[in-house]
């Protein structure tokens, strides 16, 4: 009777050794990369095809939480990169929280002196803005799981050949969907003027795509490392991609 019941029983979900630290390095990326946004914009110092470029702050540092999304979907599955997305989602709501509760609250004299709130407002504003939020959390959410479910499916179709082309291949679609939502929104909502839209979004996009070609190597790297030393290579053969 005993082993009919432990039968019953629902199989254990597998523990990892290096799953938690990338979720932490991911979700870092993440936060710091939209402050960062909020802080600067920088200018290229050149044009291509008549547009201006230039970039938000963050665009130095957000590819590298695809890089991180790749090897997550790679080698853990669409499932565990869910999960983890998940996080970052709710990470990256309660530091804009934090940020606007700290906008609200009464300044001492002394830094109000040498900062102030105009100033605080001037560099973490976008990031306690409803216009920078809702434009970071919906682009992130959209981006990121369109670039997970593209990756899965295009290693089941490859058979799990050629990596480089489904790192790249996601990459194209979800940095796309990410650049093009969160700049139309912001720009919407006034973070970013409309004369630099097509500057951003172009820039973003080039940029973040040609960090992920950059670091194929080093992704090539970390996937297989991750791979032997997790004994795991999972493929989402089956798998429902709902972001829920």
């Amino acid at each position: 009777m005993a082993e009919k019941i432990q039968e019953l029983k629902p199989e254990k979900e597998r523990s990892y050794r290096y799953l938690d630290l990338v979720m932490a390095l991911f979700v870092t990326v993440l936060i710091t990369s939209n402050i960062a946004s909020s802080a600067k914009i920088i200018d290229w110092g050149f044009s291509l095809f008549g547009v201006r470029l230039a970039f938000d702050g963050g665009t130095l540092l957000f590819p590298i939480s695809y890089i991180f999304g790749d090897v997550l979907t790679e080698v853990y599955g669409f499932k565990r990169s869910r999960r983890v997305i998940w996080s970052g989602f709710g990470a990256l709501a309660l530091s804009a929280l934090v940020l606007a509760l700290v906008r609200a609250l009464p300044g001492e004299a002394a830094w109000q002196g040498y900062a102030g709130d105009t100033a605080y407002d001037a560099i973490l504003g976008g990031m306690t803005s409803f216009g920078l939020v809702a434009a970071s959390l919906l682009a992130y959410l959209m981006g990121e799981f369109s670039n997970s479910v593209i990756l899965a499916v295009m290693k089941i179709l490859t058979k799990g050949k050629w990596l480089w082309t489904r790192t790249i291949g996601s990459t194209l679609v979800g940095e796309g969907v990410d650049s093009l939502v969160f700049i139309l929104i912001a720009t919407l909502a006034g973070v970013f003027p409309w004369v630099s839209f097509a500057s951003l979004v172009l820039t973003n996009y080039i940029f973040k795509v040609s960090v992920e070609v950059l670091f194929t190597p080093a992704t090539y790297w970390v996937v297989n490392r991750l791979k032997k030393a997790e004994n795991e290579d999972y493929y989402d053969i089956g798998t429902k991609f709902s972001p829920v």
